[in-house]
């Protein structure tokens, strides 16, 4: 914006040209005291010059983040989220995915990651009244074929999860014919579909969800070694980090990565030599530092579950819009479906008698 725009005394502008300043912009490239050097202009006279350039390109006063949450109704694409299918884990994560940053689901073997993540695959082509974002999905598959027969299962009995959904607007959209699998094996491989193929999707509008499943799987393969691996490691992780970031939030598309888990065990203070089994998600810090949230899946094992039949919990370890909490859920054939009621590890706290646990009846 030109200076003649301004409200401010002509002998100021006058000054700020002569010193070849022509825009609002070069002046704050400078300090004050180099402005004062430059235009010859006693302090007070640069600190108004700098408040008035300042309060324009601000365009007035400061916007809270309360302000900003009051007015869900002129941003609703930052509020926006990608629903999950089920009203109790949309509950659990106040409406969904989030359409920019990554989200990390991770949790042990057969707990139910990659069911969710294809039923997340389903539920982005529904109408966005419906939760959905009217378009596809693109699966990239680091070291399990595509579960192509698990998918046809879901696809098929969508009415039966999706009761929500008129049965005309589910059986209008082709599921399967809008979710691209990609296969990769290294991490050179992930990167290159990341940087190239994904973008090429999201930019045609024909895909609004990317999933990796599994994220640690190349990077555990390809860097296991010597002190150097590890740093090559990182930066591998901070280029893809940077990417799906870059992707999402260019598109507005919400990006899920599975994550594998380690098992720590810890002495527990209340119950000497009780040992507790800690879910540690793959990859470390490096990787961590890229998420916007985390969440872990988790199950009992048979022998420590009422009636042999194991409880899962999702829980949601870190994200920067909701507290820590979970919730039960259960995978039948038709899908991944949220439970009312305290979680199994809630149940356990309450067994144990610890602090925090909730009365029956109250959410975790």
């Amino acid at each position: 914006m030109d200076l003649d725009q301004l409200d401010l005394n002509p002998r100021i502008i006058a000054a700020a040209k002569k010193a070849k300043l022509k825009s609002t912009q070069e002046v704050l490239h400078f300090s004050g005291p180099d402005l004062q050097r430059l235009t010859g202009l006693s302090g007070p006279d640069v600190q108004h010059l700098l408040r008035t350039v300042c309060s324009h390109l601000r365009g007035g006063s400061l916007c809270t983040a309360l302000d900003l949450h009051r007015q869900k109704g002129r941003f609703p694409e930052q509020h926006q989220r990608l629903s999950l299918g089920c009203p109790v884990l949309d509950g659990l994560l106040r409406g969904g995915l989030p359409l920019g940053g990554i989200t990390e689901l991770a949790g042990r073997s057969s707990v139910g990651k990659t069911q969710l993540a294809l039923q997340l695959c389903l539920a982005v082509q529904l109408p966005r009244r419906l939760g959905g974002l009217e378009a596809g999905a693109v699966y990239v598959c680091t070291e399990d074929a595509f579960p192509d027969r698990r998918l046809q299962q879901l696809i098929a009995q969508q009415r039966r999860l999706r009761t929500d959904a008129p049965g005309d607007v589910v059986e209008k959209i082709n599921f399967g014919d809008h979710i691209f699998i990609e296969h990769v094996a290294d991490v050179d491989a992930l990167l290159e579909c990341v940087r190239r193929k994904v973008p090429l999707l999201l930019s045609r509008g024909m895909v609004r969800l990317v999933v990796i499943d599994s994220v640690a799987a190349p990077f555990r393969c390809e860097f296991d070694g010597p002190a150097s691996a590890s740093a090559r490691r990182a930066r591998a992780l901070q280029a893809l980090g940077a990417a799906l970031r870059r992707l999402s939030c260019t598109f507005r598309s919400p990006v899920l990565c599975v994550n594998q888990v380690t098992e720590a065990v810890e002495e527990q203070d209340t119950a000497p030599g009780a040992p507790e089994e800690r879910l540690a998600p793959a990859l470390g810090i490096t990787w961590s530092n890229q998420l916007l949230m985390r969440l872990v899946a988790d199950r009992q094992r048979p022998e420590e579950a009422p009636r042999g039949r194991p409880g899962r919990t999702l829980r949601v370890v870190f994200a920067p819009h909701l507290p820590p909490s979970s919730c039960s859920y259960t995978v039948s054939a038709e899908g991944v479906r949220g439970t009312l009621g305290p979680s199994p590890a809630d149940q356990e706290s309450r067994r144990l008698g610890l602090p925090g646990a909730p009365a029956p009846g109250q959410p975790s």
